[in-house]
């Protein structure tokens, strides 16, 4: 199988590059950011047909890699032929190669959480105009997807995501006087700054909600959240009928990305079936996870993260909601970082910005006006809560 990685340099790309690796599959393209150590070890390794890169560093990338075709439009490298296309991009950057490759026919293994939580109505128009697929890559939405093969989602009563909770489940009562160092100490994974303070106040999660309901055609109300902070439990799909189906295993991300991967081309296939693939220790190895252990499910306290309740809060007005609200929390959190405000004023900003926000029709052109418009105000209100502060 030939694979393009688009965010071959992040977290998610790297790991999709592992389970390549250990499949003996090809690269057809890669699409990085600024990272050329990283990238020049992978075209190296991998030699890609096409990367593409920053334009910031175009001209430093074209003289650093030999033998491969450099651009600076991760768009044309989600077109050049592939049997899958992993999109890792983070941000709305990663919105324009996603409905190209859509567009083109690509069947996509979509790790970009803005792809369905801003676009997602355009995103499936995309896909029905070119014929492109989707699967999605995080943990909670392959599990979905598993738990939904065979199935009928007319059957769906609800779908239930969970949660770790983050690094303040278990207290303090009252969050206000939080620190950074304190809210980037998640119990269970090691990741960025930003999904770490989104972890902590579950915005994150309240992201997914939005994503979910985007990616199964569901309203988000119908899209449920249970803290487990074992983490082994990945989502469950309760039925009409009273049953209940759940996926849960190892936390290793490789296993999410090498089902997507495996049954974005044809819609249903589990990784290694029908291809032969060849099957090493990095993801198989997990055969022996043992099930043992106490298992713990909780209500998420909307009350001291608030910031869950305004993703249902846009995810149910929908339109350009969803964009207002991403676009202020990235603001908000931003600003928590550099401590300019305190921890509890980022669902604050959050509500004073979709509080404002204008309706509108859902169009590419109204993501970008919005975007900005969203941030320029949520700056604002950051600047507004500083001067306020003691």
């Amino acid at each position: 199988m030939k694979v393009t990685v688009l965010g071959s340099t992040g977290s998610i790309g790297t790991q999709a590059l592992d389970v390549i690796r250990e499949r003996g599959w090809s690269v057809a393209a890669l699409a990085a950011g600024r990272n050329l150590d990283r990238l020049e070890a992978q075209v190296r390794e991998f030699r890609p047909d096409l990367v593409s890169v920053d334009a910031g560093v175009l001209d430093a990338a074209r003289a650093r890699l030999t033998g491969v075709r450099v651009i600076a439009d991760p768009a044309e490298a989600a077109v050049h032929p592939a049997d899958v296309v992993v999109n890792a991009m983070s941000g709305l950057i990663g919105l324009s190669p996603t409905r190209a490759a859509l567009e083109a026919g690509q069947a996509v293994a979509l790790a970009t959480k803005e792809a369905m939580v801003t676009a997602g109505g355009l995103m499936w128009e995309a896909a029905a105009r070119g014929g492109g697929r989707v699967v999605p890559v995080d943990s909670e939405h392959t599990g979905v997807y598993q738990c939904l093969t065979g199935e009928d989602v007319r059957d769906v009563a609800e779908i239930i995501l969970t949660a770790s909770g983050g690094p303040f489940r278990d207290g303090p009562a009252d969050l206000s006087g939080v620190t950074a160092e304190q809210a980037l100490k998640h119990p269970n994974y090691a990741m960025g700054p930003k999904v770490t303070i989104d972890s902590s106040t579950l915005l994150n999660k309240g992201l997914e909600v939005i994503e979910c309901a985007s990616l199964y055609g569901l309203p988000p109300a119908q899209v449920q959240v249970a803290v487990h902070p074992q983490q082994w439990i990945h989502a469950a799909v309760r039925f009409r009928d009273g049953s209940l189906k759940a996926q849960f295993g190892p936390t290793d991300m490789r296993l999410p990305i090498a089902y997507a991967m495996d049954a974005a081309p044809t819609g249903m296939q589990r990784p290694g079936d029908v291809r032969g693939a060849r099957r090493g220790p990095e993801v198989s190895g997990h055969l022996g996870w043992p099930m043992r252990g106490t298992w713990e499910f909780r209500d998420p306290d909307f009350g001291r993260f608030p910031c869950l309740g305004l993703a249902y809060r846009a995810g149910e007005a929908g339109g350009l909601a969803p964009v207002a609200l991403n676009a202020a929390d990235e603001v908000a959190v931003d600003a928590f970082l550099a401590g300019q405000i305190g921890y509890m004023d980022i669902p604050r900003l959050i509500e004073g910005v979709l509080d404002e926000t204008p309706g509108g029709t859902l169009s590419w052109d109204a993501i970008t006006e919005t975007d900005a418009w969203a941030r320029t105000r949520a700056t604002e209100r950051a600047a507004a809560l500083q001067r306020g502060r003691p």
